[in-house]
Order: C-alpha cells, then structure tokens, then sequence
C-alpha cells in the first residue's frame, strides 16, 4: 500500500492516533457539539466542548481499527438515517456475493450521505462496506478530511493543469481501485465528477477508461480487466434533495453568466444540509454485478446508465414533477401508465401524488421564479430516463 501513501485511507495502525487528534481538535469538538445540543453550543461553546471531549473519549477512544470504528459508529449513523427520511429501502441485494469484492458505480445527488446509504445498507445486510472515492476539493476543511480518512475514503486528485500530471494522477488511482478489488476491498465511486444537479444521470467514459489504464501493460484486454472487477451498477433515489434550492440557484447562474464560482465554505454547508435535511424515502437499488463488459469504455458506460435508469426507483415527487413540467408524453398521459411502464419505489395513490405536487408547489413558491425550472427539472428528469431505458429494453429484449 506504499504506493498509495498519498490517495489512500487510514489504516488500522493510524487509527487509533487519528481518533486521538479528532477527540483534541476543537473545531471538531464544535462541530459534534452542534449536532448534540445546538443551543449550549450558542451560549456555552467552552463548557460543551469539555463534556463532547470526554463523551468522544468514552465512546470512541478504544477503538484501533477502522472496522471496529465503523461498528461503533453505525448506531449512529442508524440515528442519522432514521431522522432525515421517512425510510430507507434496497433492492437487488441478492445480485451481490458476500465473500466478493465489488466496485459499486452509483449515480450522485449528495456527495457525503450518498456513499454512507450504500456502506450502510450493506452493513446492515452483513456486507463489508466500501473504500470511497472522495475529490481532493472536500479536503481542504482539515477536520472533514481527517474524518473522511478514518471512514476508508481515497482521494480523487481533480483540478489537474498538466497533462502528464493528470495521466500519472490516473494511473495510480486506477492501480489503487484495481488493487483494492484484487484484496477483497470494495470500492464506492460516483458514475462522474460532480453531483447530478439536474437529475440526469450519466456515466462519464474517461472515468471507465481510468479504471483500465493500470491493466493495459498486463496484456488483459479492457473488457477482461472490467470483468475482474465486479462492476455493480447503483442507483440511489431520494424523494426530496435537502439541497435541491442550491442545485437550482448554481444552474440557473451557470446558465445564465456561463460559470459559477462556489463561495468558501460552501461545500462544508451544502455537505452539513445534506446530512441533516430531510430526504423522504431513500431507496437503493444494487445491480447484478456486469461479468461479460463490451469491448469500450463508451459502450460499458451505456450499459451501466441503462441499468441505473431502467432501475431507478421512481417516487411520487419525481412522477409529480414530470407532470408539473408539461412535457408529459401523450401514450403515457396518467400517473397509472407511467408507473406501470417504470420501476417505482411502490404504487402511487391519486392521493399521494397530490401530496407531491402540493409539496413541489410549496418549494417552487419559496424560490425565485428563474430557478423555478431548474428545480423542477431535477425532479423530472429522472422519469425521463427512466422511459427511455426501459423502452430500450422492451427493444431489445
């Protein structure tokens, strides 16, 4: 693992050392102490700090190794979950071998709570979680990095100016991922860089061609090399975007001034609100894991994006919104037709959906009229995908 000092998670020997600088770090301990007593926190930030430090101590002190940390942390994390959605769901775990690693390929909405839900779910299922790729970006807040190491986080290098920087930079992180797989250590890794902030989810091939680029002097061909990697395609569906207004409010002014330049901090709050808002029914699906990959990264994106879409969970707030948008296709002109022609999370009543669109309507009311749009559109296009894969597939089938 010396190759990977730079890019790779903590290890079970820097466990215990890295828990001991988070326990004395008073930025952190501010931090937790937000979460636990917000109003103490306002009025007495000293005096809480002392009894987070001592709680943290009692808790968390013991632990040595990263398994054991997570164990520890997943009553927690079980607390997280239950009080930022109303449920949360999987389907396809049965596709998945216990005792095999898999490199999970998963859509992007949020970019801490989307890796915890899978790593969680598998927890829960009697799964070994996942090693995670996180952007470089995320680990200027000291503490949020610190953090994010001790939960097998790898680091994605971004922002690269130099072209044999950026292809050395490839290499190794293609090495790591090959290398984790051939341990037994699965991998979490976005289908693209950046969030979906538009609902469309699409597979980025240069992060296919990443994958391969470690194995091309072996002699294995890229579809033998993607086979041995156990690509699982995920698809992670949330009801409502805590952060949905942000995602609107940047697409509105990329759209607009052609860029968007985000404000310091603004990961670090965007990363908070996606943890502790509401969410409404999360919902999880784990595809079969690909054993007989096509010849190009192009052609293995494709496949991976039409069993994401074909598989995404459709909920009332999604099916509302494609009919707020009024591009609703003619042969598919009732909430009964198109959850008969998508996979949804459950079936809708006419209830329900009105209660989407009441809540829909209540978020476009709070936001101004020219992000209106694209917040809708975030919620719809995932239907629109949805449509097409699964016409894709009546095709071809």
């Amino acid at each position: 693992m010396q190759d990977f000092d730079a890019i790779r998670p903590y290890s079970d020997e820097e466990t215990g050392p890295a828990i001991r600088r988070l326990v004395n770090d008073q930025e952190f301990l501010d931090m937790v102490g937000r979460f636990k007593s917000p109003t103490l926190a306002r009025w007495a930030p000293a005096v809480l700090r002392v009894f987070v430090r001592r709680w943290l101590a009692s808790h968390f002190g013991k632990y040595h190794r990263v398994d054991d940390l997570q164990a520890g942390l997943s009553s927690y994390v079980g607390e997280l979950v239950d009080h930022t959605t109303t449920r949360v769901t999987a389907s396809g775990l049965e596709n998945l071998d216990k005792h095999s690693a898999h490199l999970f390929i998963s859509n992007h909405r949020d970019i801490v709570f989307d890796p915890m839900v899978v790593n969680y779910l598998l927890f829960q299922n009697g799964f070994h979680t996942t090693r995670i790729a996180i952007g470089d970006n995320l680990l200027s807040n000291r503490v949020f990095a610190e953090m994010m190491r001790l939960n097998k986080s790898f680091v994605v290098r971004r922002n690269m100016t130099s072209p044999r920087e950026m292809r050395d930079a490839y290499i190794t992180l293609s090495a790591f991922i090959n290398h984790s797989i051939e341990t037994n250590q699965s991998i979490w890794i976005a289908q693209r860089e950046g969030r979906a902030k538009d609902g469309l989810d699409f597979t980025d091939p240069a992060i296919i061609k990443m994958f391969y680029m470690s194995c091309k002097k072996s002699g294995l061909s890229f579809a033998e090399a993607m086979n041995r990697l156990h690509i699982v395609p995920v698809s992670i569906a949330y009801e409502y975007d805590p952060c949905d207004v942000d995602k609107a409010k940047e697409l509105e002014t990329r759209a607009r001034t052609g860029s968007y330049t985000k404000t310091e901090g603004e990961d670090t709050d965007q990363i908070m609100r996606g943890l502790t808002g509401f969410k409404g029914h999360v919902h999880v699906h784990f595809g079969a894991p690909i054993m007989d990959c096509p010849e190009t990264p192009k052609e293995l994106s494709s496949r991976i994006d039409r069993e994401m879409h074909a598989n995404y969970h459709l909920h009332a707030s999604n099916l509302a919104a494609h009919q707020l948008r009024g591009i609703h296709p003619e042969a598919h002109s009732t909430p009964e037709r198109v959850s008969d022609s998508v996979v949804t999370a459950e079936t809708w009543s006419p209830a329900e959906l009105e209660a989407a669109e009441a809540e829909l309507e209540r978020r476009l009311d709070g936001c101004d009229a020219a992000i209106r749009p694209y917040l809708l559109d975030m919620y719809a296009n995932p239907v629109t995908t949805a449509l097409e894969a699964n016409d894709d597939q009546q095709v071809t089938g």
